[in-house]
């Protein structure tokens, strides 16, 4: 029951940090230790996985596709979007509050690229390689929003006229869903590179399937196929994934990056008074918060590889 709640929690963080402009649902994953899991679990849903639900075969599916793991972490995650996701777009929208909160977001992916990036047992050309193309890709992703965002003056931007092409939805469905899962990429980002964003939350509040549809099919499809993917250079190539994923984290800090112009949305320089010694408190508990979690599962590994000798 213990890991269940544990689960649960990081299935808290990861639906969280998807409501939040620039954080990656996967950065939270990665984090709290769970993102090669969730990926392998992911991976699991595939013909054995169909033979042993036709042949009525109930546990060996649980064990096979890691049930109650995938049923902490997904109730983690509706829960969030349900409950905490709404408090945040609470903060999000006061101008204090919103610094404060990204500062908290900002104080645990800082710490996470030490932690994370400590994991990459030997670091040579490649990794460093891996690292750079990583960040690169990451802040490219920043840039063509940052410059969307500002050429737009500030003003609230629409998409464009969506293409309703059934195939072109499917793959809408298939990158944003891939990129929600990779850690320093902002998948609401990447569909709003895609001119659909603002289509997909019309067509949730209004139920339109005729967009639902091929978009959860390109999501689904997209998933699983990444997932495979993704399992397979994890096994490998462990350092060198593990180095393009801290990198992907490196580059996502100025995306979340907290002083902007609430008119332009441009990034502005602080103003040294309280309020600045406030959010670099609460960025330093954020990154204490990571280096707690950090100290406790090193903690209980220990323990367990104690048990395991003896």
């Amino acid at each position: 029951m213990n890991h269940f709640f544990i689960n649960f929690l990081k299935g808290l963080g990861i639906g969280s940090a998807n409501v939040i402009p620039g954080v990656s649902g996967g950065t939270i994953a990665l984090l709290t230790g769970i993102f090669e899991r969730l990926i392998n679990c992911l991976k699991s849903f595939n013909i054995t996985a169909l033979r042993l639900l036709f042949k009525g075969k109930f546990q060996e599916l649980s064990e096979h596709i890691d049930f109650k793991f995938l049923v902490a972490v997904a109730m983690g995650v509706v829960v969030a979007i349900f409950t905490i996701a709404k408090l945040f777009e609470i903060w999000l929208n006061g101008y204090y509050s919103r610094i404060y909160l990204m500062c908290f977001f900002l104080g645990l992916i800082i710490a996470s690229i030490y932690y994370v990036g400590k994991t990459v047992q030997k670091w040579n050309w490649k990794t460093i390689l891996s690292f750079v193309i990583g960040a690169g890709i990451a802040l490219t992703i920043f840039v063509l929003n940052y410059l969307r965002e500002t050429n737009a003056g500030g003003a609230e931007m629409q998409s464009a006229e969506m293409n309703t092409n059934f195939l072109y939805i499917m793959l809408c469905g298939a990158i944003g869903i891939c990129s929600m899962i990779l850690p320093g990429l902002s998948g609401s980002y990447v569909l709003l590179l895609m001119g659909v964003y603002d289509n997909i939350i019309i067509a949730v509040s209004n139920l339109d399937l005729g967009i639902l549809i091929p978009f959860a099919i390109g999501a689904v499809a997209g998933l699983l196929a990444f997932s495979h993917a993704l399992s397979w250079i994890f096994k490998k190539y462990p350092d060198i994934t593990i180095a393009l994923l801290t990198g992907f984290i490196l580059g996502s800090i100025p995306v979340i990056y907290p002083w902007r112009d609430t008119m332009t949305k441009e990034l502005v320089l602080p103003n040294a008074d309280i309020k600045l010694a406030i959010s670099i408190v609460i960025t330093l508990i954020g990154a204490a918060v990571i280096g707690l979690t950090e100290k406790m599962a090193e903690k209980e590994k220990n323990k367990r590889q104690k048990q395991n000798i003896s």
